[in-house]
């Protein structure tokens, strides 16, 4: 069992808070590098991965994350740590199905790899090339002016940052009044049964299963630790109302193996 390997942040007698990444300690710049390398290394796998792990359900919770999007004509969106693509093509069909008028998605993504792997799977699909555009970003500093998007999609980046309260910050800061804030997470389960259960598989299969895609132990314990070290779902909904959000509500997905948080900016 892997169970002592998920630590989350401790406080070390400087008073300097330390993170784990896998068996590691590490310090919040090198969480930041490491989680930087590890997206470097698995960017053409992603999707595989997430396929595998998820037995294809990722699929289904990005359709119901973009039809909770709802978009409508004239709605820009930053789709932040979405290098790969998954959530903007998913609002580039979504606006083409419903012939939705001057829209446009922003891909930011911090990791050149990932965004090289979605502009490579753009290439290959039959959408508008003015519709997207794709930057390399940092979500907890984005260099994007304030007031700019409609709307501001995450999906499975939340856990991948060393600061979520910044990344929320940043997307309070980039939105227009009356923005929407939309994330998708793994997250908790409902019921302690079926988290017990989820556990163990967590523990005993995504590791070797992660360790097969990347061979890397350290990156596929991290995998299984970000997810379990993320805040449940009502602590991340109190986050995101710090932040600034109001009318922010969740969803559970598969019994809450993943949520989508939404918030509005007012």
């Amino acid at each position: 069992m892997l169970d002592g390997l998920f630590c989350s942040v401790i406080d070390t007698p400087s008073t300097e808070q330390t993170y784990y990444y896998g068996v590691q300690r590490v310090t919040p710049e090198e969480k930041t590098e490491k989680v930087y390398q590890l997206f470097d290394d698995i960017a053409d796998k992603y999707e595989c991965m997430n396929d595998i792990l998820t037995m294809g359900i990722v699929r289904l919770w990005r359709n119901k994350f973009i039809t909770t999007l709802s978009p409508t004509d004239n709605t820009k969106v930053l789709d932040v740590a979405g290098g790969n693509g998954d959530i903007a093509f998913r609002f580039l069909n979504y606006v083409q199905c419903a012939a939705l008028k001057d829209c446009h998605v922003t891909v930011c993504d911090i990791n050149k790899n990932m965004l090289d792997v979605g502009i490579s799977r753009f290439q290959k699909l039959n959408y508008d090339k003015e519709l997207i555009s794709w930057e390399i970003g940092d979500a907890e500093n984005l260099h994007f002016p304030d007031n700019s998007f409609d709307a501001y999609t995450i999906g499975f980046g939340c856990r991948n940052v060393t600061y979520v309260d910044k990344v929320l910050q940043e997307a309070y800061r980039v939105l227009k009044p009356g923005g929407r804030f939309l994330c998708l997470e793994l997250t908790h389960l409902e019921n302690d049964l079926l988290q017990w259960f989820y556990d163990l598989y967590s523990d005993e299969v995504m590791p070797v299963v992660g360790y097969l895609i990347t061979g890397q132990w350290q990156h596929s314990i991290y995998l299984v630790q970000s997810i379990r070290n993320f805040p449940r779902q009502e602590a991340f909904k109190t986050m995101i109302e710090n932040a600034g959000f109001r009318q922010v509500t969740y969803e559970n997905l598969t019994k809450g193996i993943a949520s989508i948080h939404s918030g509005f900016k007012f």
